[in-house]
């Protein structure tokens, strides 16, 4: 116990001298707060109006709520499994035009209208997503097809009894589908990422 004690002792002994920022405290807790109202609209769009919160802050202050709403937006926008997963995207791109045009300025109409171009953009991106990794699984299990067929005579052979095998319980597909779906999701995520940096910069915040 008297080792931990000295380590605990070293440990505040090292710290005592370290100052608090508040200048940085409030940052982290205005960017929490536009994470807060953004989550909010997520759950109910019409339970709040991201573009009247944002002006109630002082200007000095809007960045850092601004930040925070676009963090968890920005979450929202994923690669789809199906089309369910299209859903959010127009109450999503409402959010981002309401906090680009944040002020009422000419700037923020300019920046508004940009914004619904990117979400038209990225909606029919999207979209051919999931067109495209349709296709690539119907290619890939009708390419997998002939081989499949010759395991489950092979196993038919052995066992005396017809055998029908599931393509994605064979861990040789698995690898060969994973390898090839994972090459096409990789590049339309790349291409994603980047649609989120401009997301950032039309409504002028920092990504990470």
């Amino acid at each position: 116990m008297a080792q931990i004690r000295s380590a605990l002792e070293l440990a505040l002994e090292r710290t005592k001298d370290l100052q608090v920022d508040p200048a940085a405290l409030e940052a982290t807790e205005l960017r929490q707060e536009g994470k807060r109202s953004a989550a909010r609209y997520l759950d109910d769009p019409a339970s709040i109006d991201l573009r009247k919160k944002l002006d109630g802050y002082a200007k000095d202050k809007r960045n850092f709520v601004k930040t925070g709403m676009h963090e968890s937006l920005s979450a929202q926008i994923q690669l789809p499994t199906n089309d369910a997963g299209l859903e959010k995207l127009a109450s999503i791109a409402a959010a981002y035009a309401a906090i680009a045009s944040e002020g009422g300025m000419l700037g923020g109409a300019l920046a508004e209208k940009r914004v619904q171009s990117l979400f038209q953009q990225l909606d029919a991106f999207l979209h051919k997503y999931l067109e495209d990794m349709r296709n690539v699984d119907q290619v890939i299990r009708q390419q997998w097809a002939p081989k499949l067929r010759e395991k489950e005579k092979a196993m038919a052979a052995r066992l005396g009894q017809d055998v029908r095998l599931d393509p994605m319980m064979d861990q040789e597909f698995a690898a060969f589908y994973k390898q090839n779906v994972g090459a096409v999701r990789e590049q339309y995520q790349t291409a994603l990422d980047r649609a989120r940096e401009d997301l950032a910069g039309l409504v002028g915040v920092t990504p990470k």
